[in-house]
């Protein structure tokens, strides 16, 4: 466990170290946040503000995995090698993201903020199809660990769609939820941790070190992305974030226990899914102030800082109860 959390500590030195010289770039192309007019008000001063800064995530964790994996990169263990599919996730649903961030940016098409939702979903659901694919067959993980049972349980061909949904639903949910300043970093960090320590306990050395890799980028992020914010992770980040900690929850087959780890991202997606049900069956009405829930609250007189200690709060104490039961 020393090396992980030696090389967690290495990658966030080495992405808080970019971190400047990246806001600078970012500022001088004028690369900056967005807001929707639907936003709250105090949401509106954070226009322009730098965002894409998901890259200052994912370069330092491709960076150090790939020089760690060389060996297993160029003909090692089918187990060592494993490490790819969390890698690829990260670089796949990154450019994704990227692509996304860039045409909300420059207009987009056809004068449309960023990627239209339905060509945004399906790109999503092919790369997922991808990964579930790769998860299943080089790799022969189709199963499910349920706490109290001593034997994982073998899904067999459904397990595919389902790694589909989970990955899909994930990077969405992150998604959802990167709204307030370091909110979406803090409870992404909680579950790459959570299940750091769940990989460590199967002894799945790779990925527990891709984890804790993984937290100390976020960290490094997070001391840009602290309110006030001088940094947004933009959809490069918070797609390519969600996927991936969907991805590693797969390979530890403890995915079951997604939901409660991410239970703040969760949340944020029901609020969202809840309200736009409702708004359509009842012709206008609504359950919360606005969605995602978070925006909920500070409509109702929370600050900012409020809403986000409180909800990492629950996001990190939901990520020690989702340890405890792997460890049932």
């Amino acid at each position: 466990m020393s090396i992980p959390l030696a090389l967690g500590t290495l990658s966030f030195l080495l992405a808080v170290i970019w971190g400047s010289p990246l806001i600078r770039w970012l500022r001088a192309n004028r690369i900056g946040k967005q807001i929707r007019i639907e936003e709250p008000e105090s949401n509106q001063v954070k226009m322009g503000t730098p965002t894409m800064g998901g890259i200052m995530i994912l370069v330092p964790v491709v960076v150090i995995t790939v020089v760690l994996n060389i060996y297993n990169l160029i003909g090692g263990t089918i187990v060592g090698g494993s490490i790819l599919v969390p890698l690829m996730t990260l670089v796949g649903f990154g450019a994704l993201g990227a692509y996304d961030d860039w045409s909300g940016l420059r207009g987009g098409v056809h004068g449309a903020v960023g990627l239209l939702g339905r060509y945004k979903i399906l790109v999503q659901i092919a790369l997922a199809f991808v990964i579930a694919l790769i998860l299943y067959f080089p790799l022969d993980i189709h199963s499910i660990a349920i706490p109290t049972i001593p034997q994982k349980i073998d899904l067999g061909l459904i397990y595919i769609p389902i790694a589909v949904f989970i990955i899909v639903g994930a990077c969405n949910a992150v998604n959802f939820t990167d709204g307030l300043d370091s909110l979406a970093g803090w409870v992404t960090a909680f579950g790459f941790a959570a299940y750091g320590v769940i990989a460590f306990l199967q002894q799945q050395i790779y990925l527990v070190t891709f984890c804790f890799i993984m937290v100390g980028a976020l960290l490094a992020f997070l001391w840009y992305n602290a309110h006030p914010a001088e940094l947004f992770m933009g959809d490069v980040g918070s797609l390519a974030l969600g996927s991936t900690l969907a991805v590693v929850s797969l390979m530890t087959g403890q995915w079951l226990l997604l939901p409660l780890i991410g239970i703040i991202f969760v949340a944020e997606m029901v609020s969202v899914i809840l309200q736009v049900s409702y708004f359509k069956l009842t012709k206008g009405k609504r359950i919360f102030k606005k969605t995602p829930i978070h925006y909920h609250f500070l409509l109702l007189g929370w600050s900012e800082t409020q809403v986000v200690q409180r909800f990492w709060l629950v996001g990190l104490l939901a990520a020690m109860l989702g340890v405890a039961l792997a460890l049932l």
